[in-house]
C-alpha cells in the first residue's frame, strides 16, 4: 500500500477562447475576463492541487508503483466481518456490515493510531449478519440480500457485486495510499516551530504594529498602511510555504488515499460544498472540464467564484451516482475531516474517481443502493437524518450586517406589520455586541434586549443574534476569562500558549470545540442567567466557524495548531464547524426549563451529520443574476449529501438587486427549505416595501404562498427524521425519477417534497419559461389547479425518453410574468396546507387545514400530514405527535393515523376545505361516514371539486365517499 507518487506537479495550460483569435475579440475577451476578476473571487487566498504537496504526490502515481497486497493466511472472519494484514507486514484491514446495505471498510497502522471524530457516524440499526465465505484469493461478505462485497487479495480490490454485475470498486487501478508518519523531524519540538512562527510573523510585518486584518487577509498597520499581497509560493516539499506563510509538518507525510469505480455510472453527485452543477464535472483524462480536482476544506471565501471546484464552506466528502434511466445507484462516505481533494474522470465505462485527504484515518462506507432514494436512507442511517426544526424558523427571516439599535430593529419590525407581510424571524449580525464579545450587548444601541425581544414575541416572532467561535482575548470578558482559566483553547504548536489569531474581535482565541467539556461549557453560555438579555425566544447563528481567522493561511487557522489532545488541526480542520454547530444546538435545549426547547442554529461550515443540529446557508453570495442560478444547483448538491436543511441569501449579500432580481430570488427561496434575507452593511437597504408596488405585491404574494405549504414542509422534516422519508427537503428530479435520464443532469428546477415542482425565473427579463415535466403526469398549475398539457411543437421536440410504459415526460412553456413563480402538483399526491393570511407561523398553529388531492392518472392519491405542538422535543421525549395518512381511492376519499398517540391539546387538526384536482366529472353527490350530504362545489373548467367545512379533524379517523 506504499505507493511511489511522482513528485513533478502535473500542471494543465488553458488555452484562450477560441473567439478571441482577432483583435477586436481580444479586446472584448480581455476586457470580460477583467470585469470578472474584479468581480471575482481572490484566488491568491487559496491553494491549488498544484501549490499542495499531497495532492501533488497522490496524484500523479508513478507507473510501476507497488501494488497492495493482503496475506491470505491472515484472513479472519466474524459474524457480519473481515479482518486481514497487508503483506507489508504494517497497515491492517477491517471489513464489516455495517448495516443491510452498507459496507465499512477500515485501513490503519496498530502501531500508530490516528485521531477520529466519534460523534459523526450513528450507531447502527441492529440487522441480522450477513455470511463471510473465504476462498484462496479472496473473500465474500453478504451485504443485504441481493448485494455482496467481494474481497480480492492480490492486487487489493474491493468489488460491491449486484446480481451478476459490480456496481462499484474500490482501488480498481491501485491508488491505494497510506504514507507512514514519519520521525524524521520529531527532535524539532514545539518551542522552536513557536519561535519560528513568531518569528515569521514578525518578519512579514517589517517590525510594523498591526491593528486590524482586513477580510483579504492583509494586515493593516498602526502607520495606516496596508501589507503588501505576496506573490504565490509553490511548493510541495514537506515543508510548505503560501502566502507567507509556512506549513511545518513536523510528522513528514501522512496522507492516505484511494480511486473508486462507479461502473456504468453516467452521473455522480455530492461532494458539497462547490458553486458548481449538480452532475459533476470532470477533473481529469480526456476533454476534463475542470483542470483542478474538488477541494473539500472549510474556509471563509468572500465572494467566491461560479463553476469551478474550488473550496467553500463546507465539506462533506459523499458521493452518489447514477446510472441514467435505470434508476440503479451506489454511494460512498469517505469519512476522513482533512484537507481533501477528489478527481474525477469518464472512464472504465464509468466514472472514475480519486480520493486524496492530506492524512486522518482510511475510513470508507459503501452503500449498495440500489435506488437514489435508497442510498439516501442509508446514508442517514451512517450520519443521521436531517433535524426536525421549530415551525417558526420554517417562515421567512429577516436579516442585515446590521440593523443598527433597538429603535431600528423596531421600525423594521412596523413595517412589516404595516405592510402586511408575514415574517417570523429579525436577525442581528456583530455589531449587536459589546465591542464583537459574544453573548453581550452594546448597551448603548440595545438597552433593553429582553423587552425588544419580548416585543417581537407579542406578534409570533422571534429573534436571532450571532455567536461566533473567535473569542476577544479581553481580561474585562468573562467567557475569555473562563475559557482561559479551564485551559479550553486551542494551542499553539508547542501545546503550552493559547493560539491568538485575528477575526472580528481582533485578537482572538477559538475554543477546543473537538472535546466533549469543552462543548459542554459552550452549551452552558447560553443559559438565561449567563447570556445575560437572552430569552427563550432568541436562537442562534453560528457565522465563521471554518474557523475563519483573517491573518492565517487562506484565511484560515494554521494547520500545526493543537488540540487539547495535542492533535494538529490538520487532522480535524473539516469537522470544527460541526462542533460548534452541535455544542450550540444543545446549548439551546438546556437552556429551557424543562431541556427540552427545540434548538434553531444556522451554521456557515459544515460536514457530514451537520443535518442533525440545524440549518446552513450558502455563505457570501452575490446580488446578480448568476448568483441566484448558481443557488439551485448549489443546494440540490448540499441536500443530497443528506443535509436537507439549506438556503441562500435572498438577493445576494453582496450588492445592490434590482426590484426585479429581488423579486425573482424571493420567488426561488419561498420555495427552498431556509428562507432568509440578508445582506451586507455596504449594500443599501433592501427591506420588501422599499422597492415599492408592483414589486411589494409580487413579493408578499409569493411569501404567503410558502406560508400557506408549511404543513406540507412541516411533514417533509418530520418524515426525514423519524426516518420515513430522504433527508433531502428540496430535492433534484432525479430522486423521484430516477427512471427517466432526462433528468439526470436537470439542476435548474427542483422537486419540494415529492409533490411539487419548482422551476424558478432565474434570467433577467424573462417572459415565459420552458418547464420538463418528468413522468406519466398528470401535473396540475399550484395556482389555477389547472392540469397542464404539452404543446404540440413541445410535445414533438422534448419529450422525455423514459421507459416504454409512458412514464417519459414533457416539455412545455409557461408564463413567466413577474407575479408569478411556475411551481407544478404532481398527481398522485395529497398535499396538506393552511390557507388564512396570519404574519407569523406561531400564529396559525390553531388555524384549520386545507387538503389539495392531486389526482394521478388512476385518480388515485396518498399523503401524510405530521402534527405536534411545533416548538418542543415531546415528540421524541414522549412520541407527542400524530402522523396522519390521507388516501384517495375508488373515490373515498380517508385519513388514518399511521404513526404516534398523543392527546395532546396543542395538536389542531380541524379541516375546513378539501380540494380534489382531476375528477374529469362533477360528482353526483359528497357524503361523510355516518351518510350526511356535505356542501360540494365543482368547477368545470379547471376541473375541480372543492368540499367545505366536511366537519373532519386529522387528529381522527374518518372517510368521504364521492359518488361520479
Amino acid at each position: 500500500p506504499l505507493r511511489r507518487y511522482a513528485t513533478g506537479a502535473h500542471r494543465r495550460i488553458r488555452r484562450p477562447p477560441k473567439g478571441c483569435a482577432f483583435r477586436m475579440q481580444r479586446f472584448l475577451c480581455l476586457a470580460l475576463s477583467l470585469i470578472a476578476q474584479i468581480s471575482a473571487v481572490d484566488r491568491s487566498k487559496f491553494r491549488s492541487c498544484a501549490q499542495t504537496g499531497f495532492c501533488v504526490r497522490l496524484r500523479n502515481p508513478e507507473a510501476d508503483a507497488e501494488t497492495a497486497k493482503l496475506v491470505a493466511d491472515s484472513v479472519k472472519t466474524g459474524d457480519g466481518f473481515l479482518t486481514a494484514r497487508f503483506d507489508d507486514e504494517r497497515l491492517a484491514l477491517r471489513v464489516e456490515q455495517y448495516m443491510s446495505g452498507v459496507a465499512r471498510i477500515r485501513i490503519h497502522d496498530p502501531a500508530e493510531p490516528r485521531w477520529e471524530p466519534q460523534e459523526v457516524i450513528q450507531e447502527p440499526p441492529s440487522f441480522p449478519k450477513g455470511a463471510v465465505s473465504v476462498n484462496a484469493d479472496s473473500a465474500v461478505l453478504a451485504i443485504d440480500d441481493e448485494t455482496t462485497l467481494e474481497v480480492q487479495y492480490d492486487p487489493f480490490v474491493l468489488s460491491l457485486r449486484r446480481g451478476d454485475g459490480v456496481a462499484m470498486q474500490v482501488n480498481p487501478r491501485q491508488y491505494l495510499r497510506y504514507e507512514a508518519r514519519g520521525t524524521q523531524r520529531a527532535e524539532k519540538g514545539g518551542e522552536e516551530l513557536e519561535m519560528s512562527s513568531a518569528e515569521e510573523e514578525e518578519d512579514r510585518h517589517g517590525g510594523k504594529k498591526v491593528v486590524d486584518y482586513g477580510e483579504d487577509g492583509l494586515a493593516i498597520y498602526e502607520d495606516g498602511t496596508k501589507e503588501a499581497k505576496r506573490e504565490l509560493q509553490e511548493d510541495a516539499a514537506v515543508d510548505e510555504k503560501f502566502g507567507g506563510h509556512t506549513d511545518h509538518q513536523k510528522y513528514g507525510a501522512s496522507a492516505v488515499g484511494v480511486d473508486i469505480l462507479f461502473n456504468d455510472a453516467t452521473d455522480v453527485y455530492g461532494i458539497p460544498e462547490h458553486a458548481s452543477s449538480l452532475s459533476l464535472k470532470t477533473t481529469t483524462g480526456k476533454d476534463a472540464q475542470y483542470s483542478d480536482p474538488y477541494r473539500l476544506y472549510t474556509l471563509d471565501v468572500f465572494e467566491y467564484e461560479l463553476d469551478n471546484p474550488m473550496a467553500l464552506y463546507g465539506a462533506i466528502p459523499f458521493m452518489m451516482s447514477l446510472k441514467a434511466g435505470m434508476s440503479e445507484s451506489v454511494g460512498v462516505f469517505w469519512h476522513n475531516p482533512s484537507e481533501t481533494f477528489v478527481d474525477i474522470e469518464d472512464a472504465d465505462g464509468g466514472k472514475h474517481t480519486h480520493w486524496m485527504s492530506e492524512t486522518g484515518n482510511f475510513d470508507l462506507f459503501l452503500m449498495s443502493g440500489p435506488s437514489p432514494k435508497s442510498v439516501m436512507a442509508q446514508y442517514a442511517h451512517v450520519t443521521g437524518p436531517t433535524y426536525l426544526p421549530p415551525m417558526f424558523s420554517l417562515g421567512f427571516h429577516q436579516c442585515r450586517w446590521n440593523y443598527k439599535d433597538e429603535q431600528d430593529v423596531a421600525q423594521v419590525h412596523q413595517g412589516f406589520e404595516d405592510n402586511d407581510f408575514p415574517v417570523d424571524v429579525i436577525w442581528l449580525d456583530i455589531e449587536h455586541t459589546d465591542q464583537k464579545k459574544y453573548f453581550t450587548w452594546d448597551k448603548t444601541l440595545f438597552p433593553n434586549p429582553v423587552e425588544m425581544q419580548k416585543g417581537l414575541a407579542a406578534k409570533g416572532r422571534k429573534m436571532v443574534t450571532i455567536v461566533d467561535p473567535h473569542i476577544k482575548r479581553d481580561s474585562s470578558y468573562y467567557v475569555h476569562n473562563e475559557a482561559t482559566a479551564k485551559g479550553y483553547y486551542i494551542k499553539d504548536e508547542g501545546g503550552e500558549k493559547d493560539y491568538d489569531g485575528w477575526c472580528w474581535s481582533g485578537s482572538s482565541s477559538y475554543p477546543d470545540f473537538t472535546c466533549a467539556d469543552v462543548r459542554q461549557w459552550w452549551a452552558e453560555q447560553f443559559a438565561l442567567n449567563k447570556y445575560q438579555g437572552s430569552t427563550l425566544d432568541l436562537f442562534t447563528w453560528n457565522d465563521m466557524n471554518e474557523p475563519s481567522v483573517f491573518n492565517g493561511p487562506e484565511v484560515t487557522m494554521q494547520k500545526t495548531k493543537l488540540n487539547r489532545e495535542g492533535v494538529e488541526s490538520r487532522e480535524w480542520h473539516n469537522v470544527y464547524g460541526l462542533y460548534l454547530h452541535m455544542a450550540t444546538s444543545r446549548g439551546l435545549t438546556l437552556r429551557s426549563p424543562q431541556k427540552d426547547q427545540r434548538p434553531f442554529v444556522l451554521s456557515r461550515a459544515f460536514y457530514g451529520g451537520s443535518q442533525k443540529y440545524g440549518a446552513i446557508w450558502t455563505g457570501d453570495n452575490m446580488a446578480q443574476w448568476s448568483h441566484l442560478e448558481a443557488a439551485a444547483p448549489m443546494l440540490l448538491s448540499i441536500s443530497m449529501a443528506g443535509l436537507g436543511f439549506v438556503g441562500a441569501d435572498v438577493g445576494g449579500f453582496m450588492g445592490d438587486p434590482d426590484a426585479e432580481l429581488m423579486t425573482r430570488w424571493m420567488q426561488a427561496a419561498a420555495y427552498q427549505p431556509f428562507f432568509r434575507s440578508h445582506a451586507h452593511h455596504d449594500s443599501r437597504r433592501r427591506e420588501v416595501w422599499l422597492f415599492g408596488e408592483p414589486w411589494l405585491g409580487y413579493m408578499r404574494k409569493v411569501t404567503l404562498e410558502r406560508y400557506t405549504f408549511l404543513p406540507y414542509l412541516y411533514t417533509l422534516f418530520a418524515e426525514a427524521e423519524l426516518m420515513l422519508g430522504v433527508s433531502a427537503i428540496m430535492r433534484p428530479l432525479l430522486l423521484e425519477f430516477p427512471e427517466d435520464p432526462a433528468v439526470a443532469k436537470i439542476d435548474d428546477a427542483w422537486m419540494l417534497g415529492p409533490a411539487l415542482l419548482v422551476k424558478p425565473v432565474v434570467h433577467q427579463g424573462a417572459k415565459s419559461i420552458d418547464v420538463y415535466l418528468p413522468g406519466s403526469g398528470p401535473w396540475y398549475d399550484s395556482r389555477t389547479f389547472k392540469a397542464v398539457q404539452p404543446g404540440l411543437i413541445s410535445s414533438i421536440l422534448h419529450r422525455g425518453k423514459g421507459k416504454d410504459d409512458g412514464s417519459a415526460g414533457f416539455t412545455t412553456s409557461v408564463s413567466a410574468d413577474m407575479d408569478k413563480i411556475p411551481v407544478f402538483f404532481r398527481g398522485g399526491h395529497v398535499i396538506p396546507r393552511k390557507m388564512r393570511l396570519r404574519r407569523s407561523a406561531s400564529l396559525m398553529a390553531k388555524d384549520p387545514y386545507t387538503l389539495v388531492i392531486a389526482l394521478d392518472k388512476n385518480k388515485e392519491a396518498e399523503g401524510s400530514l405530521y402534527m405536534d405542538d411545533e416548538v418542543s422535543l415531546s415528540y421524541k421525549l414522549s412520541q407527542s405527535y400524530l402522523l396522519a395518512k390521507v388516501t384517495f381511492k375508488d373515490n373515498v376519499l380517508a385519513n388514518s393515523l399511521a404513526f404516534g398517540a398523543t392527546s395532546d391539546s396543542q395538536v389542531a387538526g380541524d379541516v375546513e376545505r378539501v380540494v380534489i384536482l382531476g375528477l374529469d366529472q362533477k360528482p353526483s353527490s359528497v357524503t361523510a361516514a355516518d351518510g350526511s350530504a356535505l356542501e360540494m362545489d365543482y368547477q368545470a373548467d379547471a376541473d375541480t371539486l372543492t368540499i367545505r367545512k366536511p366537519g373532519v379533524s386529522m387528529s381522527s379517523e374518518w372517510r368521504i365517499s364521492i359518488a361520479v
